[in-house]
C-alpha cells in the first residue's frame, strides 16, 4: 500500500495486458516509452485461466491493460489479474480497459433483466482496483456505478485530426439514433459541420429498422458517428436510408469494432465509402473500406498524467 507521506508520481510504473488485445497493449507501453511487463498465461484442459506476474510488482503503479469484449475468459482474465496484483502488494490497481463489455446492458429497461454494466463494476472493484480508465462508454452514467475514480477518454480526439486530413466540405454528422446525439453533436462542432439524427425502432435487440432521417442530408457529405459496431446492421441501413434520401459520400467513424455475425459482408455490400474504427478491438479480418485509427498514443499519455497526478481532461482541450 502507498506510504502516507508518498504521492502516486514517485512510485515506479508497471504496465501489462492481458491477451485481448496484446497489439493495443505493446504499443501503449512503447507510446509510453517503457517496456511491457511479462506475464505467464495458462489456459487448463478444462478452460479454467491461469495468470501470473513473472516479475516483482510490489510498490508499484500497476496500469493493466484489457478490452472485455466477448468472450467471457476476457473479463476473468482481467479480474484474476487485479487479485494477484492485489495479493502481489502493487500500490495502486488501475484497469485500462479500452472497450468496457456489458456497457449495453446499463438500465433495467424491462422486467426480469440484469443491470450488467454494474455488476461489471462490482467485480472490478471487488477484485481490487483503484482506478478505471476507459473510452467511449456506450453510457456516461455508468461511471456513476463505480466508487473509485473512472477517468473516461473519447475517441473524437484522434477521429477528429484524422477526419481533417479528408478536408470534407458541405459536410453533415448523423447520429444513427437518439442514444448517439449527444456524440454526434460534439463531432460536428469539432468539424463544423451541421447535425442530423435517425429515428429508428429496435424490435429484437441486432435487429433495426429505420424510421424517419431527421435533418437535411440531400446533396450533402454524411459522417456517421457511434460508439459501437456489432452487426452493422443499424449502420448499413442508416446508409442506406441516407443514400436514399439523396445524401452524397457517406463515411462512418465507430470507436469499438466488435464486427460479429455478418457485419463484414453488411459493410462490403453497403454504400459506405470509408468506416473509421479504433484498435480497442482487434479486427478479426481485414476490409479495404475499414480503416483503423489507433488511440495508443492518447492511453499513453493519459496513464502518463494519472501517474504524475495530473489532469486527464486536459487531453481534450483544444
Amino acid at each position: 500500500m502507498l506510504n502516507s507521506t508518498m504521492s502516486y508520481r514517485e512510485l515506479p510504473i508497471g504496465i501489462f495486458t492481458g491477451s485481448s488485445n496484446p497489439v493495443l497493449g505493446e504499443q501503449i507501453a512503447q507510446a509510453y516509452g517503457q517496456p511491457l511487463g511479462k506475464l505467464d498465461r495458462v489456459v487448463f484442459s478444462d478452460g479454467e485461466l491461469y495468470a501470473k506476474y513473472q516479475e516483482s510488482i510490489r510498490g508499484r503503479d500497476l496500469f493493466i491493460v484489457q478490452s472485455t469484449y466477448p468472450n467471457a475468459d476476457n473479463w476473468m482474465e482481467l479480474l484474476l489479474l487485479i487479485d494477484a496484483a492485489k495479493r502481489a502488494s502493487a500500490a495502486r490497481i488501475n484497469a485500462v480497459v479500452p472497450y468496457f463489455g456489458y456497457a449495453r446492458q446499463e438500465r433495467k429497461d424491462q422486467p426480469r433483466v440484469p443491470i450488467a454494466a454494474k455488476l461489471m463494476a462490482d467485480l472490478l472493484q471487488t477484485a481490487g482496483i483503484n482506478r478505471l480508465l476507459t473510452m467511449d462508454l456506450h453510457a456516461s452514467q455508468i461511471q456513476g456505478f463505480f466508487d473509485v475514480p473512472v477517468d473516461h477518454l473519447y475517441a473524437s480526439a484522434v477521429f477528429v485530426d484524422f477526419l481533417k486530413k479528408f478536408r470534407l466540405t458541405n459536410l453533415v454528422v448523423v447520429a444513427p439514433d437518439v442514444g448517439a446525439i449527444k456524440m454526434a453533436r460534439a463531432y460536428a462542432n469539432q468539424l463544423d459541420a451541421e447535425l442530423a439524427v435517425i429515428d429508428k425502432r429496435r424490435p429484437h435487440p441486432n435487429e433495426a429498422e429505420i424510421m424517419n432521417i431527421i435533418g437535411e442530408v440531400r446533396g450533402r457529405n454524411v459522417l456517421l458517428i457511434d460508439d459501437i459496431i456489432d452487426t452493422a446492421g443499424t449502420l448499413a441501413n442508416a446508409a442506406n436510408a441516407l443514400r436514399e434520401a439523396g445524401a452524397h459520400e457517406i463515411m462512418a467513424a465507430c470507436t469499438h469494432p466488435l464486427l460479429s455475425g455478418k457485419a463484414y459482408d453488411r459493410i462490403e455490400s453497403s454504400v459506405l465509402s470509408k468506416l473509421l474504427v479504433t484498435d480497442s478491438v482487434p479486427l478479426r479480418q481485414k476490409s479495404d473500406r475499414i480503416e483503423v485509427v489507433s488511440v495508443a498514443e492518447m492511453f499513453a499519455d493519459a496513464i502518463r498524467r494519472i501517474s504524475t497526478d495530473d489532469s486527464v481532461s486536459t487531453l481534450f482541450n483544444p
